[in-house]
């Protein structure tokens, strides 16, 4: 199934699976952005479950592949300086250099190609700026039996179950690593915190 296809289904249904259970480790996520006011990108902003945990002096743009997530997204914008664009996060529409921070929250762990995802997000963001990130992803060399079995089957409507962070972050050797702390699930969802060089 194709993944804007997939995600305009269940636009709907998103909220609902995941509002309660994430709200808190975004909140924690987002307490990261700095107190001046910043250019920030909100990769895969979804529905917009982000949007009501921000601080309103910054500048933010929300990209996501589907329509239909975008509309939903729009309501909770109330009081931001924010506008949301259509597009991919493997081939960001914008200039090298036009944010100082990205968001990617639940995106790496979904997309395709998670590499291209965050070599985008080091083109477009600027030298010493922050990439803040919550997903899961599993541990160098974990096995996983139960969560590689059902990968292609869950790969094909949502999410994957299989990407090692340690591996994507190899392919850009721009970003550097500044934290690391487990989250949801045992571990298993992580927040996660890079600095532009």
């Amino acid at each position: 199934m194709n993944l804007g296809h997939s995600y305009t289904l269940i636009a709907p249904f998103y909220d609902a699976a995941v509002t309660a259970a994430t709200r808190a480790q975004r909140a924690r996520s987002l307490a990261a952005l700095p107190q001046s006011p910043a250019r920030v990108l909100l990769t895969g902003v979804g529905t917009g479950l982000d949007l009501p945990l921000l601080p309103k002096q910054h500048r933010y743009t929300g990209i996501d592949l589907t329509h239909a997530m975008l509309q939903r997204a729009l309501p909770r914008a109330a009081g931001l300086d924010f506008h949301c664009v259509q597009g991919d996060a493997q081939r960001l529409p914008f200039p090298d250099r036009s944010f100082d921070q990205v968001v990617l929250h639940l995106i790496l762990a979904v997309l395709p190609d998670p590499s291209a995802c965050l070599r985008e997000t080091a083109r477009v963001l600027a030298p010493g700026g922050s990439v803040l990130i919550f997903d899961k992803f599993l541990a160098p060399r974990q096995l996983a039996p139960l969560r590689r079995l059902l990968n292609p089957l869950v790969r094909r409507v949502a999410t994957r179950l299989d990407v090692v962070f340690e591996e994507v972050l190899e392919t850009t050797p721009q970003l550097v690593l500044q934290s690391d702390q487990p989250a949801l699930a045992g571990g298993w969802f992580r927040l996660i915190r890079l600095q532009r060089i």
